[in-house]
């Protein structure tokens, strides 16, 4: 109260406390700390997994190099349409085309690479696939011999 009875208003500036300051603070910081580990987390999971699909692109690479040598060595010149599907099913394939000449049998396989996928809910098994032109010609000695390539696309069937 004033002198004249009266109440006097008082201005006067509050400093929080330290230790309000730091119950402030403390949830924030806890929060960019498990925000900068999950972001890390998910990095390197993305980067296995990347790794891990290519592994499984260059596994169909060796399986196409290894159907082309089991469609070299089949008895009687070039195989027919169902035991080429037969070879390609053994190498983990699916047989996309046929096309057979006098001197030349041209397949178009897709080829699958399973791998691990992994994520913050667990583990899941994916595919990848590649497609490869597939062509055997008959040699100067009458062997077979085969020129695999990669295609670009995989035409769907």
């Amino acid at each position: 109260m004033s002198n004249n009875g009266t109440v006097a208003q008082q201005s006067r500036v509050t400093v929080p406390s330290p230790g309000c300051l730091a119950a402030v603070m403390v949830p924030i910081v806890a929060v960019l700390i498990a925000a900068s580990v999950l972001m890390v987390m998910h990095y390197r999971q993305e980067r296995a997994n990347e790794r891990n699909k290519a592994e499984a692109l260059e596994r169909t690479a060796d399986l196409a190099h290894s159907y082309a040598r089991d469609m070299m060595v089949a008895p009687n010149g070039f195989p027919g349409q169902e035991v080429v599907r037969g070879i390609a099913e053994r190498h983990d394939g699916r047989l996309l085309s046929y096309a057979r000449s006098e001197d030349s049998l041209t397949t178009t396989v897709r080829f699958f690479g399973e791998y691990e996928d992994t994520n913050m809910f667990g583990v899941s098994h994916s595919r990848a696939y590649h497609c490869y032109s597939i062509v055997l010609r008959k040699g100067a000695e009458g062997a077979p011999q085969a020129k695999t390539s990669p295609l670009e696309e995989c035409n769907v069937i």
